[in-house]
Order: C-alpha cells, then structure tokens, then sequence
C-alpha cells in the first residue's frame, strides 16, 4: 500500500473520532452508541498506524486476506448495532403503548367528571333520579 493511502486511513479515522466526541459533545448522540463508533475509530487509527496488526490478527484468525477480516469485523459491529437499536426499539414501542393506554383512561376520567360537574351544575342529577323512578315504575 502507498504512503498516501496510509495517511488517508489514519485522518479518516481521526475525522471519525473527531465527529463523534463532537456529536457526543452537543448531545447528538448519546453514550451508549458512541461506544461503538469509538472503538471502530480506535480500531481503525492503530490499523492506520501499525498496518502490520492487521495481518497479524488475520494470520491469527486463519484469514488469508486481511482485507476480508476487516469486511467481517464491520459486519459484526453493524449487525451489533443493528441488535442495539432493535431492543431499544421494541422498549420505546412498548412504553409508547403504555402511555396511549394510560393518556385514554386519563381521557376517559377527566370526561367522567366533567359530565358529573355538568349534571351537578344544572341540577340535572334530581331530574336522572326522578326518570330512574319512571322507569322503574314502568317495569313494574
């Protein structure tokens, strides 16, 4: 590989790095997903740095190309993220269906007792009682 592309991997990790603390820093992005932009900028500045890690691992793992480690390596991390983000959304759905459930009731409560105050404020609750005895005498 040319000197070129050695230092174009190594600022591309450091911009990555740079861009996340900043979102981090700003409050765009938060920590538990930062971690893993951080350590796949971690790992990609000492591949940058050291080039020869990287054929070690692959030697050590059995990958004949150390290109196709990294290709693996990105899968997991994005499949990991990918499982992240799925729990956190099926917690978001189900609190999301709490709060409809308790905002209806709410509704439902808050309606109650304002046709309460309605019947009471004109006097209409004698007028259900004396039509709740019509109707009973009616059955009779």
């Amino acid at each position: 590989m040319s000197a070129v592309a050695y230092v174009f991997g190594i600022l591309s990790s450091l911009v990555t790095l740079g861009v996340v603390v900043e979102m981090l820093r700003r409050r765009r992005l938060r920590e538990r997903h930062a971690v893993w932009w951080l350590i796949a900028g971690t790992l990609a500045l000492v591949i940058g740095i050291f080039p020869g890690v990287l054929a070690f691992a692959a030697h050590l793992v059995g990958v004949s190309l150390p290109t196709n480690l990294v290709f693996f390596v990105s899968i997991a991390v994005l499949v990991l993220v990918c499982l992240q983000h799925s729990a956190e959304l099926t917690d978001l759905e189900n609190e999301t269906r709490t709060l409809a459930e308790m905002s209806a009731l709410q509704d439902l409560r808050i309606r109650s007792l304002e046709g309460r105050l309605h019947t009471e404020e004109f006097g209409l609750s004698e007028v259900g009682r004396d039509e709740r005895a019509v109707n009973e005498e009616v059955e009779r």
